[in-house]
């Protein structure tokens, strides 16, 4: 990576958002800057001065404002970055929005496809061109991203799909979720998966078209699973948290993946969880779940 790097987080107000920008404030040097996103300017400006004060920290840390569902903010602050320092050499698209059991999947939908979805397309579109040699861009999603977990009917969607064949399967999920004519086309209830399906195949799309250059620049570019991280987010959906890790603990391996001195190809364009590749057509519908949630 460049002598100066500049790193940025989004969703990192808390959970595992913040504690990937602890950990990159304590591992990046003194000259370096992380960037810490968010909607909210209080909470932004409270957590990067913060951060900035813990013991460990090393590398500078500033808060940006930063909506990810306007993709013209993402699009903007991406080039002020590259007319700034020329680039950006970390990127760790992270935002997410909570939805619980009880809620309707339906009303949510909007609000949780723009920030899961809308939002990873705008960091991918406007980010990727921007990243400097050596550089890492990291979409956190889960292990629910592999195809298996869609029913069968929907894998044409999806597999070896381009960016712009996502976003508007993307679309035509949500319109099918208004509609009511999402279950009989095979969606799940869960919103969650078919979100996390379209974030790997994302990640996937582009990195089918930029393979060659950016693993000759040394750029990764992949979608990273952290394990189940003990959050408010993710605690009302699962009944044994037994194996579940805390967000500095999840933050690690992620960490580990971005400050490796070298990029291994058979991490590039894959969902990566604790250094190894999760298949993309592993996986299969998950019925308890569905059973959880409204409509």
């Amino acid at each position: 990576m460049n002598a100066s790097r500049i790193a940025l987080v989004t969703g990192a107000n808390q959970g595992l958002g913040r504690a990937l920008v602890e950990g990159l404030a304590a591992r990046l040097n003194h000259d370096d800057l992380v960037l810490l996103t968010g909607r909210d300017s209080r909470r932004v400006a409270d957590a990067a001065r913060e951060v900035a004060e813990l013991p460990g920290t090393r590398a500078r840390v500033e808060g940006r404002v930063l909506d990810v569902t306007d993709t013209d903010a993402v699009a903007r602050l991406a080039e002020d970055l590259r007319a700034r320092h020329g680039g950006v050499d970390v990127v760790l698209s992270n935002a997410v929005a909570r939805v619980l059991p009880e809620e309707s999947q339906a009303e949510r939908a909007d609000e949780f496809i723009d920030v899961s979805n809308t939002a990873t397309h705008a960091i991918l579109r406007s980010f990727t061109p921007v990243l400097r040699p050596g550089g890492r861009l990291l979409v956190v999603a889960s292990s629910l991203g592999t195809l298996g977990h869609l029913d069968p009917r929907l894998h044409p969607l999806f597999d070896g799909a381009s960016l712009d064949q996502v976003e508007y399967a993307v679309e035509s999920w949500r319109g099918a979720v208004h509609a009511g004519t999402a279950h009989e086309a095979g969606w799940p209830v869960w919103l969650n998966v078919p979100s996390k399906v379209a974030q790997v195949a994302a990640v996937r799309g582009v990195a089918a078209e930029r393979r060659e250059r950016d693993l000759a620049a040394g750029i990764l570019l992949a979608a990273v699973c952290p394990g189940m991280v003990d959050t408010a987010t993710s605690r009302p959906w699962f009944s044994d948290y037994s194996q579940a890790r805390s967000p500095a603990q999840a933050a690690k391996a992620v960490l580990d993946l971005v400050l490796a001195d070298q990029v291994d190809p058979t991490l590039y364009g894959e969902l990566v969880r604790f250094g190894e590749v999760l298949p993309w057509h592993d996986g299969a519908p998950l019925v308890e779940q569905d059973r959880m949630v409204r409509p």
